[in-house]
Formats: structure tokens, C-alpha cells, sequence
């Protein structure tokens, strides 16, 4: 339970285990009231019932905590400040390390859980007190004796507190990692719903100004196909928000939570590519020609991160396109291996050549955005590729990366 609060006993086990301790304490100083003194026995009895009754009702108990510990330190400092040795040297021992112990159980407790500004004075005043319980047995003849015992409990409960707080640092390390994961994840679904959603958005706002400018020039016959065209493209903006929603359901078929880097079961990949293209096309009036020069063997080759961020690149570039360049005269989609051995990489390289002559088309140019292609040449430089965006040929524009496709292999 304490190593790990999250997988401890179950709570009925728990609490039965600590209610019999503290029976066996009560038990215990009754048996060896007259012997070892009620001044001996009464600190180390209320030592263990109070921290077993804190530990047995836990998590309920985390608030009387810090309550208990300083009842604690308190009935022992008190013990050792009016005991007096007893008839039963043995039975005083025993009692004395019985509570020692237990001291030192609090004092884990109380660094492992209590916030730092309780857990400094607390966990000091346990192991101030629990260092001076041989006293009430024995007196050593010096002060340095006597301070050299104490240094050394002392350090025994430095030692308590040393497990505690490097305990308290996984849990937070744990936690911090959590944060990370769901950080991680939030910025994932973010890039796909500028990828994917913006992509098919584009599309549908390029048909509603056609239908806009074919109805304002009476050729209504044309609208109702734009329409349709329309009511396709926003349906498979739907169905790619319905898949991007769906990350955020990282629960396995048992019931345990995905990695971080299985937030999907079913990723875009190379594959996909060529449907990608052809919504392109279907949603605009720009012709896209696309090549793959891969055979499906070697598509399933590639590495699923590599595929996916290959169709990213395309999705991204597509809609750039469509946002900078709508009346371009053509687009080309190009994806093939080069090189060989351990220096093979993916290349993808979406071209546009230069606008037609006369108005800027349907889409217009479209202020803002940007940041699809710094957060690409950031997923890229990653993945220790290389990623290139700039002018090409004639007033056009070409988008090529580099991906290698050495390292472990995934499906794409």
C-alpha cells in the first residue's frame, strides 16, 4: 500500500492487518504494564494504534495525517521526558524498539505524502523524538556518548525519510509523465484537425464560392452538382473529425490505457495518399497528378510513423494549395524510395506549377496560418529527416521531404 497507493491491498485485508497490530500493541502493553511501566509501554501503544489506525483507514485518513504524526511525536518526546528505567530491562527494550519502529513508519508516511512545508517540521520532530526513546532505558555517562546515540537514531530516521522522499519523487515523476502523455496527445489532435479537417474545410468553402458565381450567372443547372459535391465534402470532413475525436479514446480492449504513441489503432498512411488526391481533385477544378512508385511490399515496409507523416505532408501541402494557390493549372504528387541500405529514405514531393493568368480563383489567399509547416519540419526533423518548402520553376511552389526509413519497422 505505501510503496505503491494505487495497487495495495484491498481495503477490507488492509484494515483488518492493522486492527490486529494494534490489538497485539494493546495486548502487549497490558501483558507488560507492571514490568516494563506504564511510562514505557502508554508512548509505544499510542505510537502504533495511532499510525496503524492512520495507515489502515488509508486513503480516508490522508487528512489526519499530519494531526497524528505531531500525536506522535509529541507521546514520545513526553515518554522520554518523564520515564524512568524500568524494573524489566528486557521488556522496556523491546517496547522501546517496538516504538522505534513505528516512528520510523511515521516518519515515512509523513515525507512521502505531506505537502513539503508540513513535511520538514513534522518528519524533524518524529526523528527528534524517536532518537532520544533508548534514553528512558539508559543514560549514557557523557554527553558525547549520549549525543552520539541520538546523532545515530537520528540518521535512521534521516534514512526513513531518504526512502519516503525518493517514493514521493517517482509518484511525481509519474504524474508529471501523465501530464506529458495528455500534452502530447492534446497538441496531436490539434495537428490533425488542421491537417485533416482544415483540408477538407478548404474544399467545401472553394465549392460554395463556385456555386456562388455559377448561380449569380444563371447557370443553375451547374448548381445542384456543386451541391452534392458540397454535401460529399462535408461529410468527409465528418468522418475525418469522427477519426480524429476518436485519439482520444487510448483505453485497450482490457480496460488499460494506450501509450502515448498508441493513441490510434488505424493511422493515416501511404496508402491513403491516393485517396487523399483524388478528394482533391473531386472537391476543386485543379488536376492533381499522382505517383507512386512503391509496390504494396514496399509500402508495407515503410515504417508507420514514416507513412504517416509521408500522408501529413501530402495533406498539408494539398491544402496550401488549395488556401495560396487555388487557380494553379496543375498539382503533382510524387512519392518513391531512394538511396539504398541504411541511407533508403521516403521522398515526397508535392509540386504546384504557377496560378492561371487573371483573378487569384476560388479560395482566394487566406491570412493567417503557418504553422502546419513548422510543426511538419519539426515532426520530420524528428524522425532525422529533412524538409524543404519554397519556390519552384515558373512561380510555382514544391514541398519535398526526406524521410528515412531505417529503425524499427511498423505497418503503413
Amino acid at each position: 500500500m505505501l510503496l505503491n497507493p494505487h495497487r495495495g491491498l484491498p481495503a477490507g485485508a488492509a484494515r483488518a492487518a492493522c486492527t490486529a497490530v494494534s490489538v497485539l500493541a494493546l495486548l502487549a502493553a497490558a501483558f507488560t504494564w507492571t514490568d516494563a511501566g506504564w511510562k514505557t509501554v502508554v508512548p509505544m501503544a499510542v505510537t502504533v494504534v495511532v499510525t496503524f489506525t492512520v495507515l489502515g483507514w488509508w486513503p480516508k485518513a490522508r487528512p489526519v495525517l499530519a494531526p497524528a504524526a505531531a500525536t506522535v511525536a509529541v507521546v514520545t518526546a513526553l515518554g522520554t521526558l518523564i520515564g524512568r528505567p524500568s524494573r524489566s530491562e528486557g521488556h522496556a527494550g523491546l517496547m522501546a524498539l517496538v516504538e522505534i519502529t513505528v516512528s520510523l513508519l511515521m516518519i515515512f508516511m509523513v515525507v512521502r505524502f505531506e505537502p513539503p512545508r508540513r513535511a520538514l517540521p513534522l518528519g524533524s520532530a518524529l526523528a527528534l523524538s524517536e532518537s532520544t526513546v533508548l534514553l528512558r532505558l539508559e543514560i549514557p555517562p557523557t554527553v558525547a556518548q549520549t549525543l552520539g546515540q541520538s546523532a545515530m537514531f537520528m540518521l535512521v530516521g534521516g534514512g526513513a525519510a531518504v526512502v519516503g522522499g525518493y517514493l514521493r519523487s517517482l509518484d511525481s515523476r509519474r504524474t508529471r509523465s501523465v501530464h506529458e502523455a495528455r500534452k502530447a496527445q492534446r497538441a496531436q489532435l490539434a495537428a490533425d484537425l488542421h491537417d485533416f479537417v482544415a483540408h477538407d474545410v478548404s474544399g467545401i468553402v472553394v465549392l460554395a464560392q463556385a456555386a456562388q458565381v455559377v448561380g449569380g450567372a444563371g447557370r443553375h443547372e451547374q448548381v445542384l452538382p456543386l451541391l452534392e459535391r458540397i454535401e460529399a465534402a462535408g461529410l468527409q470532413a465528418l468522418a475525418s473529425l469522427d477519426r480524429t475525436v476518436s485519439m482520444l479514446n487510448t483505453s485497450g480492449a482490457d480496460g488499460s490505457s494506450a501509450g502515448a504513441g498508441d493513441v490510434r489503432s488505424a493511422p493515416y498512411g501511404v496508402r491513403d495518399i491516393a485517396d487523399l488526391v483524388q478528394r482533391f481533385t473531386t472537391s476543386g477544378y485543379t488536376e492533381v497528378g499522382y505517383e507512386c512508385a512503391l509496390t504494396d511490399e514496399a509500402i508495407a515496409e515503410v515504417p508507420r510513423e514514416v507513412a504517416e507523416t509521408a500522408h501529413r505532408t501530402v495533406v498539408e501541402a494539398l491544402t496550401n494549395v488549395r488556401r495560396h494557390a487555388a487557380s494553379t493549372t496543375a498539382v503533382r504528387v510524387s512519392v518513391r524510395i531512394a538511396g539504398d541500405g541504411r541511407d533508403r529514405s521516403l521522398v515526397v514531393e508535392v509540386s504546384n506549377s504557377a496560378q492561371a493568368i487573371g483573378p487569384a480563383g476560388f479560395g482566394g489567399n487566406r491570412s493567417g496560418g503557418g504553422t502546419g509547416l513548422l510543426a511538419l519540419t519539426e515532426r520530420i526533423a524528428v524522425l532525422g529527416g529533412e524538409f524543404t518548402a519554397g519556390p519552384y520553376g515558373d512561380d510555382g511552389w514544391r514541398v519535398l521531404a526526406l524521410l528515412p526509413l531505417h529503425g524499427t519497422p511498423a505497418r503503413a
